[in-house]
């Protein structure tokens, strides 16, 4: 297959599906038109497909030769986020018809590229051996449909897949990079929120009250010095604090406080899990200190960091490079931002690349997640190419991915979460 020459003809089909998308977005949980849409699509091709009930859709292409099985995910769902008509620079040429919802994080270019993807490798089975299977994954941004659609991939789809493939938009790599590494390229992370239950009291007599105040400023300073005193320096940890609610009074002491915030790490179990349990003995210790009762509101199991196979890694750089040159490449700052992916990881050997679409001429390169995020859809050539070189090489290949699954029942594996 001339894989460039194949995806360029694609060119338009792929803009008009990523516009698609970008107008109709659906929030997490509730993306009914989106799952029937990219059904009815694959379904036209004549792609079986899977509905898994409040997890997604997958879909499946069997090249009708024995051999591997690759799993390709796109997550589905949007953001609310009202989206600016303008980017950086200029008016948007797409922009969301749902008021306060957008695909301000790409999500619509992950559908596109995959949908694409699929499309070529059903067109040309006669080119690889084994299956493929399009995973349209739900909730990934606040839904945590992950808990649905692992579980069933994992015990109940009968498929015996061998790796799996993702890639994620950049708004800080140029439009036709690519960046392909391994080890962690996006964060771990944790979620936490809790309630101090104090005695309250007037300010003119702190004596006679228990202040949640004074503890949650020992316990933030517990949580300041952790990465400090817990934490190798070579595993880097962030964490913030992103709600305090506390009083309404300059001269009276409050009975409660709640405070939130997240961690982020590149090692769960090297930083990750030090943060955590500083912060289980740090709520603890200082409770007791100030005469203080807490209450957990959330605190789920922490998400894993986006860690990719070494030996996969290198066969996508390849594949890639061979269709591309290696001036294709492209190595961003290290991406703190977390993901559900992650969870595929610790149970197959894979890959999460990351596709280019920032363009400082025509105003694409605001951050994720923002009103101004905006793509250059030239970008998404580059994808697909990147794409469908590596499901062709991952199937036609004998590596040894040198792959320990992870242990933890999937159903507990998949309801880690922020």
């Amino acid at each position: 297959m001339d894989i460039k020459t194949v995806v360029f003809a694609y060119n338009a089909e792929l803009v008009e599906l990523r516009r698609h998308f970008h107008r109709h977005p659906e929030e997490s949980g509730k993306e009914y038109a989106t799952v029937a849409y990219i059904d009815n699509y694959l379904k036209a091709l004549n792609i079986s497909t899977i509905t898994v009930e409040d997890g997604g859709l997958l879909g499946i292409i069997d090249s009708g030769k024995p051999g591997k099985t690759l799993l390709m995910r796109a997550d589905i769902d949007a953001l609310p986020v009202a989206e600016s008509p303008n980017n950086l620079k200029c008016p948007k040429v797409c922009c969301s018809q749902v008021p306060g919802f957008s695909h301000s994080c790409g999500h619509d270019c992950h559908m596109a590229m995959t949908m694409i993807a699929g499309k070529i490798l059903a067109k040309n089975k006669a080119d690889w051996t084994g299956k493929v299977v399009l995973c349209f994954e739900r909730g990934e941004e606040y839904g945590a449909n992950i808990r649905y659609l692992l579980p069933y991939l994992v015990e109940k789809s009968g498929l015996n897949i061998d790796g799996c493939y993702a890639t994620h938009v950049r708004w800080d790599i140029p439009a036709g990079k690519v960046n392909i590494q391994s080890g962690a390229v996006m964060a771990g992370g944790l979620g936490f929120s809790i309630k101090l239950i104090g005695t309250p009291g007037h300010g003119s007599r702190p004596d006679l009250a228990n202040n949640p105040i004074d503890c949650f400023n020992a316990i933030y300073n517990d949580l300041a010095a952790c990465p400090m005193r817990t934490v190798n320096p070579y595993d880097f940890l962030t964490f913030s604090i992103g709600q305090l609610e506390a009083g309404t009074q300059i001269n009276v002491i409050p009975g409660e406080l709640t405070f939130g915030g997240t961690s982020r790490f590149f090692n769960l179990k090297q930083a990750g899990q030090h943060f955590l349990d500083v912060l289980r003995r740090s709520v603890k210790h200082e409770c007791e200190i100030f005469g203080c009762k807490y209450e957990v509101l959330r605190c789920l199991d922490p998400l894993f960091e986006v860690r990719n196979n070494a030996p996969l890694s290198a066969l996508c750089k390849k594949a890639v490079a061979k269709e591309l040159g290696q001036s294709v490449f492209f190595t961003p700052t290290p991406w703190m931002a977390s993901e559900s992916y992650a969870l595929y990881l610790q149970e197959y050997p894979g890959i999460m690349t990351f596709t280019g679409i920032a363009n400082p001429k025509t105003g694409a390169g605001a951050n994720h997640h923002t009103p101004e995020f905006d793509i250059d859809e030239a970008g998404l050539t580059t994808g697909v190419i990147m794409a469908v070189s590596y499901a062709l090489a991952f199937l036609s290949s004998n590596i040894d991915p040198k792959f320990t699954k992870n242990p933890e029942p999937v159903e507990i594996l998949a309801a880690r979460n922020i």
